[in-house]
């Protein structure tokens, strides 16, 4: 081989020459050549060659070869070309352009990057040292070349005489300025070389601002105002490029830090929510550190933040009347507008860099015209952009449950319709993919004509939606890349060196010094609060968590002027409570009026308190329904007992009816009570919180045996019997005939995911979530964990332990006001959330559950926090036992009608009873958490003699089946009959629902039930008979001497409007038989209720 060139004779290089290339009179170029050199397609430099010529070591310039000169000892190569082939129409064209490729590859040998969103190959990254002279040399007589074969009749002379100009520049500074005339071509060419851009075919309309001369952060920001008003053009979009100073050292570099000049803010709020553009969200955060004022609208269009000279970047506010933005609507649609939707007519991208000829320029923002596709599919549909693509499927009144249904493909092609026809109808150039595609393929066979090739990058260039009805999808591509290029670079906020360190956007730190000042004065503050506050406790009893709830959301009040906390009744310390300053019971009442399971212990210490020492000051808040009978009971019962032990009562008894405006009730009590503390008993206002443990039930998971269909395949309605069976590694549940079990059940898979496609930001699938608040203490913040669920993935959080089924509160829809992205779903939450009346007109028309709330608001854009601090715990549902311990030990049995309705006075959605239907789905084997209820109220006679009357409809025949297996097994034990047993039970029709009709046929005639009379409502053929029927018409004479001549027991289990009737005709029989007044038989039934031989099952309908 000869030796390198040296740098004093640097002669021009002029082209290349391959093997076998027929030459007429072209300059071409060389490296050092020897006789006989093996050679590879590089450039070098020689002197007039004629074959067989002897060449020696030194680097000369060639004029003219002879055509069909020979060349020897040429290297075995890949073939000149690739074929490329069209599978649509089946043509091929030979790609050679590839062979002028630069060395750095997008793909290695091993691995395809075709589809990586900036690979290495395309991607530079600024450098502290310029490259070698060498490199930019050939780098530069590359380009000047190109420059130049561009010209037609360009002069030799003026040809070699640049490139002599070129060399001496770059051997004198290291670099060389391009005049704008090369600037303006190299910025086509690169446009021209863009392998994932499909509308280069206006390549050669480019429209050049050259910005070399700007100096400051100020100078950019006037031309690219000025670059902006030209390229919108009033709508009639025109191409353009502004560039700014190239690249010297990486330490003085020109950046446009925005990634577009015309882009909207995303902003995170503090619950994890985005509102406006989710891509948008880091930059945002940079310009509001930067000083700019966020608006915290859906489309604020951003500052631009300039960087001059490496300086430290300023933003700039870009003129409105330079912002041409489009409203959308759709040509059908109507609602469409309402979705108050725009997008910006200019799509300048800003954040890549030029290279030509060796030279960066890292600031150089250009733009063309949108494709339709890239704002109506990837802007609004991407569910990292706006996401609006199920919303529109819902209101467009697609089946968005079903991806089958193929609602995605609908709603898409109407979004993009929509953004089509609102460009047009505003006129400004847009281009839809189909046109932007066909034109592509005749800018590629013309670019194969004239160059021998096109590179292009299949995977960008195939629009994102329409597919293989796009030409583009057939071609098959080449993907290089050429010089000059637009290439990636890193964000520049990762690699600025900050001359002020306070702007420094990439840290936020606190000094040790000043974080010690802060806790210390926190530490004096809450000393002396605590020395001088009032303590209040609140207490509570709950069987469903509704009244914890509420006790914290008062405890949380309650700590804005007391030192209060909230305990659970069952926790606490008694003996304490002649210390209490305020004590404040939240409680509701169960079964028939009795306390919750967990106020028991604190009931009977209440009731057997003769006197209290300390006058202490009190108030109740009761939760209840009034469906039920003794509403409010034993809120009443703790307020009537306080009274009565002397304590001050500082507030009227509360009550919250679950059925009408509970949440509402205890938000007015709340206030109330509070403000008549503060007035009686408070000095101060500081506010300090304190934590209490959340309590939680004990379950025992119970195994699936068998279930049964207890119906007719003729029904329509299903009741299904469930046999559960002890865990051998588990504790033994202990329960008697009467008592009821509690299931904690599943939401259904389906349901839960259709609500996690709601989540912006979703967790991955099987990552453990754990919730968290900051809470402050004496000795600083602290982060705690809830206690409310254990740690687990979210979607196990929504199907076990969050509520999605019942419909929300009023409370949890004013937090949803503040999730809704668009200002008409925020009105309409607003609304339910304030005004009762429309609340309940809602509620009860739709019975939303959470999922059809999304659905009704798809604006909505609630996080995983949300989900997990927000959504009410599933309630346990509770079941009568319908099997003896004795007679089936290990083993517990219900009976479950399965629920289903139609919501919207049966013209809505089909919706399905959580337990029941879960129950009915569940796989024998799986496991069912529960536990065991008492049933104080409800067991059988502890004489075996008392006669006993069961009455019973439907499901309600569950408890009686426990103490008829109760009676046979003791009866089989000893041989003596029990308590003489007769059944009145009511369905529909002997041979659709009569259940466990064989069974208690089998226990009359064993002697076990005395008589069984069924009451059939809608037998064919026989006029409708109810239960209270039966008792008026076939028993009254037994009803009496039950209940009156005979002491003995009357049973009633089913919905309440039965209860009802059957107590009716019970008052009836009594007024008849004895002959007294109305009201006496009312007195009468209530003194049977308190001596316990009038017994209640009551559940709702």
């Amino acid at each position: 081989m000869g030796n390198q060139a040296t740098k004093s004779n640097k002669n021009v290089i002029l082209h290349q020459i391959k093997p076998n290339t027929q030459l007429e009179n072209n300059n071409v170029i060389l490296q050092q050549i020897t006789p006989n050199m093996q050679w590879e397609n590089n450039n070098v430099i020689l002197k007039q060659i004629t074959p067989n010529t002897q060449l020696e070591n030194n680097n000369v310039i060639l004029q003219q070869i002879t055509p069909n000169t020979q060349w020897e000892n040429k290297v075995n190569q890949c073939p000149f070309s690739k074929q490329v082939k069209n599978y649509q129409d089946g043509l091929c064209h030979q790609d050679t352009l590839h062979h002028r490729a630069v060395k750095s590859q997008i793909c290695m040998s091993e691995v395809c990057e075709g589809s990586i969103m900036t690979p290495k190959a395309m991607t530079r990254c600024p450098s502290s040292t310029l490259p070698g002279s060498d490199d930019i040399l050939m780098q530069a007589i590359d380009f000047i070349n190109q420059y130049y074969k561009s010209i037609k009749n360009s002069k030799i002379e003026e040809h070699l005489s640049r490139l002599e100009e070129v060399a001496k520049e770059i051997e004198a500074t290291g670099l060389y300025q391009l005049t704008t005339k090369e600037l303006e071509f190299g910025a086509k060419q690169a446009w021209r070389n863009a392998p994932r851009c499909i509308g280069r075919v206006q390549w050669a309309n480019l429209q050049l601002f050259d910005a070399r001369k700007c100096r400051t952060a100020e100078d950019m920001f006037q031309m690219l105002c000025d670059h902006i008003q030209f390229a919108t053009n009033g709508g009639n979009l025109r191409s353009a490029i502004t560039v700014f100073p190239q690249r010297t050292d990486g330490q003085h570099d020109f950046r446009v830090w925005n990634s577009q000049l015309i882009r909207y803010a995303g902003y995170k709020m503090t619950d994890g929510t985005i509102i406006g553009d989710s891509a948008s969200v880091d930059f945002t955060e940079i310009c509001i550190q930067l000083g700019w004022t966020p608006k915290y609208g859906q489309f604020d269009v951003l500052p631009l933040v300039l960087q001059a000279n490496s300086e430290d970047p300023q933003f700039f506010e870009i003129p409105q009347h330079l912002i041409l933005e489009v409203p959308m609507e759709h040509p059908q649609y109507k609602w469409f507008k309402d979705l108050n939707l725009r997008w910006y007519a200019l799509p300048a991208v800003s954040n890549m860099l030029l290279e030509i000829g060796g030279l960066e320029f890292p600031a150089c923002p250009f733009n063309g015209w949108y494709m339709g596709t890239e704002i109506g599919v990837r802007d609004f549909c991407d569910t990292k952009r706006y996401n609006v693509l199920e919303r529109v499927g819902r209101l467009m009144g697609l089946e968005t449950q079903k991806l089958s249904s193929l609602w995605k493909d609908q709603a898409l092609v109407a979004i993009n319709v929509a953004v089509m026809h609102s460009f047009q109808k505003n006129k400004v150039t847009i281009t839809d993919h189909h046109s932007a595609s066909e034109s592509f393929m005749q800018h590629m066979e013309m670019e194969v004509r004239l160059r021998g090739g096109c590179p292009a990058d299949w995977v960008w260039l195939v629009p994102p939606m329409s597919g293989s009805l796009t030409p583009v999808f057939h071609q098959e591509m080449l993907n290089y890349i050429l010089s000059p290029f637009f290439y990636y670079q890193p964000d520049p906020w990762l690699t600025h060196k900050w001359k002020n360190k306070k702007r420094n956007v990439r840290k936020h730190t606190i000094s040790f010094k000043g974080l010690i000042r802060v806790v210390l004065f926190s530490q004096i503050l809450i000393k002396s609060a605590l020395a001088k506050r009032v303590c209040c406790t609140v207490l509570y009893a709950t069987e469903t968590g509704k009244s914890q709830t509420f006790a914290k959301r008062l405890n949380t009040m309650m700590n804005c002027a007391f030192s209060s906390q909230v305990v659970c009744m069952e926790d606490y310390n008694f003996s304490e409570l002649e210390k209490e300053s305020l004590l404040i019971v939240v409680t509701s009442t169960f079964g028939n009026g009795d306390c919750p399971g967990n106020g028991e212990s604190f009931k009977k210490q209440l009731l057997s308190l003769n006197n209290l020492r300390n006058k202490v000051s009190y108030c109740v808040f009761g939760l209840g329904s009034r469906m039920y009978p003794h509403f409010c009971a034993f809120a009443h019962a703790v307020d009537d007992r306080f009274a009565a032990l002397g304590a001050i009562r500082v507030s009227a008894t509360g009550e919250g009816d679950e059925l009408n405006g509970q949440e509402e009730a205890f938000s007015a009590w709340a206030c109330t009570a509070f403000k008549v503390s503060c007035i009686k008993l408070v000095n101060d206002k500081i506010n300090y919180e304190t934590l209490s443990a959340l309590h939680s039930k004990v379950v025992v998971p119970m195994k699936l045996k068998r279930k049964q269909n207890l119906q007719s395949p003729k029904s329509s309605r299903a009741t299904i019997l469930v046999e559960l069976e002890m865990d051998g590694n588990t504790e033994r549940l202990n329960f008697v005939p009467g008592d009821h079990v509690g299931i904690f059940p599943g939401n259904s898979s389906e349901l839960v995911a259709d609500i996690l496609k709601h989540l912006a930001n979703a967790p991955p699938i099987n990552q453990s979530l754990s919730l968290e608040f900051l809470s402050a203490y004496p000795d600083g913040e602290r982060w705690q964990r809830v206690e409310r669920i254990p740690p687990c993935p979210l979607a196990q959080a929504l199907t076990y332990y969050l509520d999605v089924t019942t419909p929300p509160t009023q409370s949890l829809l004013r937090k949803l006001s503040k999730m809704a992205k668009l200002e008409d779903h925020r009105q309409r939450l607003l609304a339910l959330a304030t005004d009762f009346q429309v609340y309940a007109t809602w509620k009860e028309f739709h019975k939303p559950t959470f999922l059809e709330v999304l659905d009704e608001f798809p604006s909505l854009d609630i996080s995983a926090a949300f989900l997990l601090s927000q959504l009410p715990l599933v309630k346990p549902r509770l079941y009568s036992i319908s099997s003896s311990p004795d007679l089936h030990p290990e083993e517990l049995h219900l009976t479950v009608a399965v629920v289903s309705y139609h919501t919207q006075e049966g013209k809505g959605p089909l919706h399905f009873g959580l337990c029941s239907t879960w129950l009915n789905t569940i796989k024998e084997g799986d496991m069912v958490p529960c536990f065991v209820h008492s049933s104080d109220g409800f067991h059988l006679p502890s004489d075996p003699s008392a006669p006993c009357i069961l009455v019973g409809v439907g499901s309600g025949i569950a408890p009686f089946r426990s103490f008829w297996q109760q009676q046979f097994h003791d009866m089989k034990k000893t041989g003596l009959k029990g308590n003489p047993m007769t059944l009145v039970f009511g369905c529909r029709g002997s041979d659709t629902d009569h259940l466990y009709k064989e069974e208690t046929l089998d226990m009359r005639d064993n002697g076990t039930l005395s008589s069984i009379t069924t009451a059939y409502s809608r037998q064919t053929g026989q006029p409708k008979v109810y239960v209270q029927d039966i008792l008026r018409e076939q028993l009254s004479d037994k009803v009496f001497e039950v209940l009156h001549l005979n002491p003995g027991h009357l049973y009633i289990c089913g919905g309440m409007n039965m209860a009802h009737d059957v107590a009716a005709t019970i008052k009836e029989i009594l007024v008849s038989r004895q002959g007294i007044t109305l009201t006496q038989a009312e007195e009468y039934l209530s003194r049977l209720k308190n001596e316990k031989r009038y017994h209640e099952d009551i559940f709702g309908s």
